[in-house]
């Protein structure tokens, strides 16, 4: 019996091999470490991993402290998203404008 075709990753985490990463979890942390490896589950492992800490008046609100962690497994399922720490820049969210706009001529 023959084996359907492998499906291809959508995600091309090969490029990020050994480089730093951004990590996004479900529930809201948000951690940063050299990748040194993953498999097609999207599981894992971060290098010289360090977690964003939250800010303790606001539990939504990340600060830019930081606590290391070493090295890290985050499993597939808590991944939301993972990109790369080079080349990276915050940018104005811009539907906070539309809204206030809104507010403004509503």
């Amino acid at each position: 019996m023959s084996r359907p075709p492998r499906k291809e990753s959508i995600l091309e985490l090969a490029k990020l091999m050994d480089a730093t990463v951004h990590v996004k979890c479900l529930g809201g942390r948000e951690i940063e470490g050299t990748l040194k490896g993953y498999d097609e589950l999207v599981n894992l492992v971060l290098e010289d991993c360090e977690e964003y800490l939250r800010d303790p008046e606001d539990h939504e609100k990340i600060t830019d402290k930081k606590r290391k962690l070493g090295l890290v497994v985050v499993r597939g399922t808590q991944v939301s998203l993972v990109s790369p720490q080079e080349g990276v820049e915050e940018i104005a969210n811009p539907f906070l404008v539309a809204e206030e706009e809104e507010e403004v001529l509503g």
